[in-house]
C-alpha cells in the first residue's frame, strides 16, 4: 500500500464535492468512531496500487449524501430503553447468569450464517487483536451483561439503565490510556457534573446511602465500564478486523462465558415457555434489531443530531419505569437524570466536533467475498 496522508473525517462534511480515501474502511470505522458523516461510497479503481479485490474496496471515493437518517437513531435508542420493560421482571424469576446464557445463544444462533467469517478473522488477527476479542466477548459482552441485570433485580427499573449514559465518559478516558488519545481540555468540566448527578441518580436520598441500593449502582456503573471498554478495544480491534466479523465473535466469544458464569453461579438455565419467549424477544429487540438500525442511521446522520436522537434512550427508560414498571423517584433522583442526560450530551457534542484523524494502511480483512 502507498502511504496516503492522514484523512480528516470531519472535511468529509464540509467538502461538497467530496474527498478521495485510501486505506480506510468507511463503513465499519464510522460508527466505532462515533464520528457519523452522511456518505455515498463507490469503488475506484485501484489495481495500480497492486491491492487484491478485498483491499480495493478501501480505495474509496466519498461524496455527501442527502438523505437524513436521524429518526432510525432515535428508534434504535428507545429499543434500547425497552431493555427494562423486559429483563426487569425476567430478573426477579431468573437468574442473571440464566438470562445472559440465553441471550447469547439465541443472537449466535441468528448470527450463525456469518460465524464461519468471523472465525478465519480470528485466526488471521495477531495475538493482541484475539486477546482484545476475548476481553470484548467474556467482559463487555457476558459479565457487563450479568452485572447489569443483577442492577435491576437490586435497584429500581429506571436508574440501573440511566447510568449507562456514563459510558461516553469512560470511553473517553479509557481511549485516553488504551489507545494513547489525547484528554481533550475542559474534558473534566462535563465528567465531573456527569459522575454527580450519577450519584443523585443512585440514591432517593444522597446523604442517606442504603446497601442495596449501593450494590445496584455499583454493579450498573460496573456493567457501564464493562460495556465502555469493549467500545474502546472494538476501535483497536476495528483496524484488523471488520466491524461485521467484531459483532459476530462479541457474542461467539461471549457464549462459553456466560456458560461458565451459570456454572461457577451453580444456578442453572431451566426456564419455562413463557420466560423463553420474552429472553428471545430481549435478545432480538433491545438487542440485534437496536443495533441493525442504529448503524445504518448512524452513517446517514449528522454527528450532533444523532447524539440529540440517542436522548430517546433514558427518556424511554424513564416513562417505562415509570408507567408500565411502577417506579418511583425521588426529586433528587430526576434531577440527577437531567444532570447525567444533560452533562453526556454536551460532552458527545464537544466530542463529535472533534476533528478524528486516521492514517496508516488499510484494515487487515478475512479474504471472503463480500
Amino acid at each position: 500500500m502507498l502511504d496516503q496522508p492522514p484523512i480528516q473525517i470531519d472535511e468529509w462534511a464540509e467538502r461538497p464535492h467530496g474527498v478521495e480515501a485510501y486505506g480506510v474502511d468507511v463503513p465499519s470505522l464510522l460508527p466505532l468512531l462515533e464520528c457519523s458523516v452522511p456518505v455515498n461510497v463507490r469503488v475506484t479503481g485501484s489495481a495500480e496500487l497492486g491491492m487484491d479485490r478485498r483491499a480495493r474496496l478501501f480505495h474509496l471515493g466519498v461524496t455527501k449524501a442527502t438523505e437524513d437518517r436521524t429518526w432510525l437513531v432515535a428508534i434504535s435508542a428507545a429499543l434500547w430503553g425497552t431493555d427494562g420493560l423486559l429483563r426487569r421482571p425476567l430478573s426477579g424469576q431468573v437468574s442473571a447468569s440464566a438470562i445472559v446464557f440465553w441471550e447469547h445463544l439465541v443472537i449466535v444462533l441468528v448470527l450463525l450464517p456469518w460465524l464461519p467469517s468471523a472465525l478465519r478473522a480470528l485466526r488471521a488477527a495477531p495475538p493482541q487483536q484475539r486477546f482484545a476479542l476475548v476481553v470484548i466477548g467474556a467482559g463487555s459482552s457476558a459479565l457487563a451483561t450479568v452485572l447489569f441485570t443483577e442492577s435491576l433485580r437490586l435497584g429500581d427499573p429506571i436508574t440501573p439503565l440511566v447510568l449507562q449514559k456514563l459510558q461516553p465518559v469512560i470511553v473517553i478516558l479509557g481511549a485516553t490510556v488504551l489507545l494513547g488519545e489525547r484528554l481533550r481540555s475542559g474534558y473534566w468540566l462535563y465528567a465531573v457534573p456527569a459522575l454527580a448527578g450519577a450519584w443523585l441518580m443512585a440514591f432517593a436520598n444522597p446523604f442517606d446511602v442504603r446497601l442495596d441500593a449501593a450494590l445496584a449502582a455499583l454493579a450498573s456503573v460496573a456493567a457501564a465500564a464493562l460495556w465502555a471498554m469493549g467500545t474502546v478495544l472494538g476501535r483497536m480491534v476495528s483496524t484488523e478486523i471488520a466491524s461485521r466479523d467484531v459483532l459476530v465473535l462479541r457474542f461467539a466469544l461471549g457464549l462459553p462465558a456466560a456458560s461458565a458464569v451459570v456454572v461457577l453461579s451453580n444456578t442453572g438455565i431451566a426456564v419455562t415457555g413463557d420466560q423463553f419467549g420474552v429472553l428471545v424477544m430481549l435478545a432480538l429487540i433491545p438487542g440485534l434489531l437496536s443495533l441493525a438500525l442504529y448503524y445504518p442511521g448512524l452513517r446517514m446522520t449528522a454527528a450532533s443530531r444523532a447524539t440529540l436522537a440517542e436522548l430517546a434512550f433514558p427518556l424511554t427508560a424513564s416513562v417505562i419505569g415509570v408507567w408500565a414498571l411502577g417506579a418511583s423517584l425521588s426529586a433528587s433522583q430526576w434531577l440527577g437524570l437531567v444532570v447525567v442526560a444533560g452533562s453526556v450530551t454536551t460532552l458527545g457534542l464537544r466530542e463529535r466536533s472533534r476533528p478524528s484523524v486516521l492514517s496508516g494502511p488499510a484494515p487487515r480483512t478475512a479474504p471472503d467475498s463480500l
